[in-house]
């Protein structure tokens, strides 16, 4: 495949998804334009059967490219996308949605417009009042962080930044706000392109769900992010102030309201995550080798 500027990967990063998986694929397959191709990196054990046996069949086909990592990581997964794909860009996206007609010509077209390497697209949760793909909105424009879920990049230019930053453990929360502020501080710009539509299921197993009820626990994997992204874009007193605020606001909840016996355990996984988020700054971040 040429690595022209037209072509576009998509990525699809995947942990302990089944049926819902397949679905998305699915739909992505029916986009017209199509990607060039479709990557789809799993860090998945295992799969139920159909769902393995329907994974291998895509491959067979050449409808999909399969790549494995043994240890769940979200960055890690993303850098590995930004690796082996082979289009000029790729475009990221969640394994639990829909995506909007259009969706791949959105994109590229943004690129194009807006004379970026960077694309925001629009993601619309479950929770939204609008109609499913009501994307038109006259709302685009230059932005300074992206979602995740929805977003196309230059491999070359992103891997030559250092990709996404590997010390973003488990849920891997406020990844993309530390990419992007990497992103801008390089003099590099994002642009908003709310045509660019996918619905976000929010499927309640699998992906970050996976790593516990952020409410209910007293692990760190949720609010390590949070804190190691403040360290990573350190701004002075802002930054200070969202360190010190963050345990209060994790606890400034109705759920907490409702069930106060939860507080205690909610604030030991803040001091555990900051602990760690601390240590993980201090050893520098972990960073995708250049192409």
């Amino acid at each position: 495949m040429p690595d022209d500027a037209t072509s576009l990967s998509i990525v699809i990063p995947t942990y302990r998804r089944e049926r819902v998986l397949i679905d998305t694929i699915e739909a992505l397959l029916r986009l017209e334009p199509q990607a060039a191709e479709i990557l789809v990196v799993d860090q998945s054990a295992s799969h139920e059967p159909v769902v393995a046996y329907t994974l291998q069949r895509f491959v067979r086909e050449g409808r999909i490219r399969l790549a494995r990592l043994q240890s769940p990581s979200i960055p890690a997964a993303m850098n590995l996308g930004l690796r082996i794909a082979r289009g000029k860009f790729a475009l990221f996206v969640d394994d639990d949605i829909q995506p909007a007609p259009g969706l791949i010509q959105a994109h590229l077209a943004a690129v194009a417009k807006a004379g970026v390497e960077l694309v925001a697209g629009r993601v619309i949760q479950p929770w939204d009042t609008e109609p499913i793909f009501a994307c038109a909105e006259p709302k685009e424009g230059f932005v300074e962080q992206f979602f995740g879920g929805n977003f196309s990049v230059d491999r070359k230019i992103a891997l030559n930044l250092g990709g996404f930053d590997e010390n973003f453990a488990r849920a891997a929360y406020r990844f993309e706000v530390e990419f992007a502020y990497r992103w801008r501080h390089s003099g590099r710009r994002i642009f908003y392109e709310p045509r660019a539509c996918l619905h976000h299921l929010k499927c309640s197993s699998g992906g970050t769900r996976a790593f516990s009820d952020h409410l209910r626990t007293a692990r760190p994997d949720h609010a390590v992010g949070e804190y190691y992204c403040l360290l990573r874009t350190w701004r002075g007193w802002p930054s200070l102030r969202g360190m010190v605020g963050r345990p209060f606001k994790a606890i400034a909840t109705r759920h907490h309201l409702r069930s106060p016996w939860w507080i205690p355990v909610t604030l030991i996984g803040e001091i555990r995550a900051a602990a760690w988020a601390i240590s993980l700054a201090l050893r520098g971040p972990k960073l995708a080798p250049p192409c």
